[in-house]
């Protein structure tokens, strides 16, 4: 049970490569864990090959010194949609009000592509999920260290009704429902905080 971050880790390092021989001027992934556990409301609430790929735009950003975020790293702009389009990724025709262009998907053509990496990485955060999944003392830095910000406000723990929980900003849980993979229960803000 101890052994699955470092595989998860070891995959998602490995999906990254994969994605580098298609654009090499990705740079290398720092941190792989840093993706696990917590993650930020605009980049993906959910890890997957989406959610890294949606990464890896960022990373093609930053090695070419482009900025394609504003706010905190919340909204993404146009120069974010124009590197996502060169990774496969679609999205939207009009930008969302608070996070832009953030969500971007795969095309067919490009699920297609990498195939063999997204059910390999799939296969690993199954693992992961069912490893960790009774243990919730375990908490993980995401992507909002990236941004240095908490992306517009404190987060705080919500949890599912199979008792998974995340770290969420009050305002981006009142705005939809965020929904458990697991359970398909919404994740709510306990009322007491009787823990410490």
């Amino acid at each position: 049970m101890s052994t699955t971050p470092p595989v998860l880790a070891a995959e998602l390092a490995l999906a990254w490569s994969d994605i580098q021989r298609h654009h090499p001027e990705l740079p290398d992934l720092a941190a792989p864990e840093s993706l696990i556990g917590e993650s930020s409301s605009a980049c993906g609430t959910e890890l997957s090959f989406e959610r890294l790929l949606h990464e890896a735009v960022h990373g093609i950003a930053a090695a070419r010194g482009i900025r394609d975020t504003s706010r905190a790293g919340r909204y993404h702009n146009r120069r974010f949609l124009a590197i996502a389009d060169e990774l496969g990724l679609d999205h939207a025709e009009e930008p969302h009000p608070s996070s832009g262009f953030s969500l971007v998907v795969l095309r067919p053509e490009t699920r297609r592509l990498y195939r063999p990496t997204i059910d390999r990485l799939a296969k690993a955060l199954r693992a992961h999920t069912a490893a960790t999944a009774t243990d919730t003392s375990k908490s993980f830095r995401g992507p909002a260290a990236r941004h240095g910000s908490s992306g517009g406000g404190v987060r705080v723990k919500a949890v599912c009704g199979c008792g998974r929980n995340v770290r969420v900003v009050p305002s981006v849980l009142a705005q939809a429902p965020i929904v458990c993979g697991a359970c398909k229960e919404p994740f709510r803000i306990p009322e007491a905080a009787g823990a410490a």
